[in-house]
């Protein structure tokens, strides 16, 4: 018996537009990502409303390399 199904189309993944970026296992913004969560948590999930908390987290993801540095109005966190 074979296991491919008539028809079926087959699934290429693609890689992310962005690419991967390493995972923060030494947890150095950890506190950032912890005030992100609990940002999220208080205002139902609403992330307009933790905007300064999600800039602080990816300041820190690339001041330690942990993701490419990037503009802020690229990322839409542009703050006024």
């Amino acid at each position: 018996m074979s296991s491919m199904t008539f028809g079926q189309k087959t699934f290429t993944p693609t890689p992310p537009e962005k690419g991967s970026f390493p995972l923060d296992h030494d947890g150095v913004c950890r506190k950032l990502m912890i005030n992100y969560m609990k940002c999220l948590n208080v205002n139902k999930n609403d992330n307009s409303a933790c905007r300064i908390e999600a800039r602080d987290y990816l300041a820190c993801r690339m001041d330690n390399n942990l993701m490419a540095r990037e503009e802020w109005k690229k990322l839409g966190l542009e703050l006024e």
